[in-house]
């Protein structure tokens, strides 16, 4: 039988930071596998449930819990434990009362918060790419790898407002200026500012916001904002 290229296992020192593991253990520790988030912004299931969370005390008992189909990313059931979950995805375990968003918080790239039962349906997806394919339709990317047919005005850069998992488009937030933002990687991960500009990127310079967070501004990338409401964010993530 052909084996899987890729390794399904890491060494500890080289894990990042958020997935929230300790160094001086075993050696090696379960990887995230290709998927729809990036491996550097992403935390394997077995991980999640066991050192994010800590609902689990070994890597056996994780096994139990995801082979048995008792959690789910975004209301799909997931039996992998190198299954990567990312930004702004919504995790829900049978048998336990909270429900979880990943978000940058606290100058982490991902932490999860506790959200209501209301909101488990409702995710907020970036937009990454958009495409003309055949018959003149537009496809979209979006930041957790989804791709969607639709003929919603958006832009690249913008923020969908999404029904899961079906990925039906509630509500679009426009990354422009006077919209909220949260900062989703860098020193300032998980600060929410309103932004004051967007200066269109050169042949040198990416496209930037200018961000006023507290009392002060600061000039970002936009690859590393994502807009979240106009008055206030429209789903909670803090």
């Amino acid at each position: 039988m052909v084996s899987i290229s890729g390794s399904k296992k890491l060494k500890r020192q080289m894990a990042p930071l958020f997935w929230g593991i300790t160094r001086k253990d075993k050696r090696f520790v379960v990887t995230v596998k290709p998927g729809g988030h990036k491996k550097d912004v992403s935390v394997p299931t077995a991980v999640f449930v066991r050192d994010t969370l800590k609902l689990a005390d070994s890597l056996r008992e994780v096994k139990s819990v995801v082979y048995g189909g008792k959690i789910t990313v975004d209301g799909v059931v997931r039996k992998s434990l190198h299954h990567g979950i990312g930004l702004m995805d919504v995790v829900e375990l049978q048998g336990v009362p909270e429900i979880y968003r990943l978000v940058p918080k606290d100058l982490t790239v991902l932490k999860p918060i506790v959200i209501n039962a209301s909101e488990k349906t409702k995710k907020l997806l970036k937009v990454t790419k958009k495409i003309t394919i055949k018959d003149k339709k537009t496809q979209l990317g979006f930041h957790d790898g989804r791709i969607l047919i639709s003929d919603t005005k958006v832009s690249v850069g913008d923020t969908c407002l999404v029904q899961v998992p079906e990925i039906k488009i509630l509500d679009v937030i426009k990354l422009e200026k006077g919209a909220q933002v949260i900062v989703t990687s860098g020193v300032n991960a998980g600060k929410i500012g309103k932004v004051a500009e967007i200066e269109e990127g050169t042949f040198v310079l990416p496209r930037r916001a200018l961000v006023d967070i507290d009392d002060r501004q600061i000039e970002i990338p936009s690859d590393l904002v994502m807009a979240v409401g106009k008055d206030k964010p429209v789903i909670q993530i803090q």
